[in-house]
């Protein structure tokens, strides 16, 4: 309260004190009320005051913390793109070293576009499904076969895939080699392979390289255990080819086999009886039972290997539309032939059949195994295991024996055992085993 109005009232309010009434009792309540208003009003104005400067320091703080929210959200955002564009960035980079992800050697389109003369047609090797194939050299002197995919479609990135990831954890001495590939991301999809100089079988029976007597039989026998070994190696990796045929048989210079292409290839899962997929393969060669029931077996591949003995027996393509109807389709023929005892009539002239008789009783042979791998159910084909045993026994003229043979013994065959002393006891069986030469199990 103001001095001057303070002095005044404690006066007035003295002498009111001494008297019963007060005159001045108008002015103190004058001086009273002024006062209470004058300190009212200035409560207000700073109530007031204090509002508006709250409001604006609110307004100010929620102005500072937009700001810095909008900055981090932008922060946020910026980080997320760099983020995005260094995780594209390394996939690209990813991509771009292509096959040394399953541990192979990555070649630059222009490596190989130089080393194939600019993919000169001159140079190709052949036509597959898929793409086709170059004669190509490299920097370091190798010679190599370089395979250019048809189109850079899904179906092609997955098939080129498929083959890399399956041929680089194979290694079989009747597989071909990998060497390489492109990536993904290449402008075009390109497969280096080693160089087989020698063709293919088909180009050796019924191709471009046939040539009477070319094909001796025993050479046609080893091309026959040659490939069925490679199949049996897939089939223990529990990888089914499923493109079995005689252009993906590839000859060296010796006429040992190098069974290529594994685009169609599959694993089956471990305790997996079948794979459950649409029918893939080359016409004449598709095993009917897959074709008609969309499961795939290793005995798919076991029938494949059917028509490639028959093949091997006849020279004849799998496929011919210029034969008869009923013998568009090989294995149909050969069935009908060796069911109704006519199998010469399908034999390759030049393998001597009518005038050597050691090559008569094999191709026999051969042409009931045939049989057995044609089977329309696959259930009672024999396994790449047993078809591998058989040909070998085959070629030694029976002295190969299967590890796995059972003797089947009659009754009467029982008594001429009476006098035949006892089997060796267990342990010195053991003994003769440990004793003798380990198996070759590089194969």
């Amino acid at each position: 309260m103001n001095p001057l109005v303070k002095a005044t009232l404690m006066k007035i309010s003295h002498k009111c004190y001494h008297s019963t009434t007060c005159s001045h009792s108008s002015l103190y309540s004058m001086f009273t009320v002024s006062g209470n208003k004058w300190n009212w009003e200035r409560k207000v104005g700073i109530g007031v005051s204090a509002a508006v400067l709250g409001a604006i320091v609110v307004s100010i703080g929620f102005y500072i913390c937009s700001r810095q929210k909008k900055k981090k959200n932008l922060h946020a955002v910026s980080s997320s793109v760099q983020s995005k564009e260094t995780s594209y960035s390394s996939s690209i980079e990813d991509t771009e070293k292509g096959c040394t992800y399953f541990g192979v050697h990555f070649f630059t389109y222009s490596e190989l576009e130089e080393a194939t003369n600019f993919f000169d047609p001159a140079r190709e090797l052949g036509d597959g499904g898929f793409g086709t194939v170059y004669f190509g050299k490299l920097h370091d002197g190798r010679v190599v076969a370089v395979k250019r995919m048809y189109e850079n479609s899904y179906r092609r990135v997955e098939q080129f895939v498929n083959e890399v990831e399956i041929l680089t954890g194979l290694h079989h001495q009747n597989l071909v080699s990998l060497y390489g590939c492109t990536s993904r991301h290449s402008r075009e999809l390109l497969l280096v392979y080693e160089y087989i100089p020698n063709g293919t079988v088909a180009d050796h029976l019924h191709g471009q390289r046939a040539k009477p007597g070319t094909l001796a039989w025993h050479t046609r026998m080893n091309i026959a255990i040659e490939t069925a070994s490679a199949l049996v190696y897939l089939h223990a990796s529990e990888i089914i080819h499923r493109d079995v045929k005689t252009n993906n048989i590839l000859l060296d210079n010796h006429f040992s086999v190098k069974v290529a292409d594994f685009g169609l290839s599959r694993l089956l899962p471990t305790h997996a009886t079948h794979v459950s997929t649409a029918p893939q393969g080359t016409p004449g060669y598709v095993d009917p039972e897959y074709n008609e029931y969309y499961q795939l077996t290793d005995k798919s591949d076991v029938y494949s290997f059917g028509v490639v003995l028959i093949e091997l027996i006849s020279s004849m393509p799998a496929v011919d539309i210029s034969r008869r109807r009923h013998e568009i389709n090989l294995s149909n023929m050969a069935i009908k032939k060796i069911q109704s005892g006519a199998l010469h009539e399908i034999v390759d002239t030049t393998l001597g059949f009518e005038t050597d008789f050691k090559v008569r009783k094999m191709i026999s042979a051969v042409a009931e195994l045939a049989f057995q791998c044609l089977q329309s159910s696959k259930d009672v084909r024999p396994s790449m295991a047993e078809v591998l045993d058989r040909l070998e026994d085959i070629r030694s003229d029976g002295s190969h024996r299967s590890k796995h043979e059972v003797l089947d013994i009659s009754e009467d065959d029982a008594a001429l055992l009476k006098n035949v002393p006892p089997p060796p006891s267990p342990d010195s069986h053991l003994v003769t085993i440990s004793n003798s030469t380990p198996p070759n199990d590089s194969q």
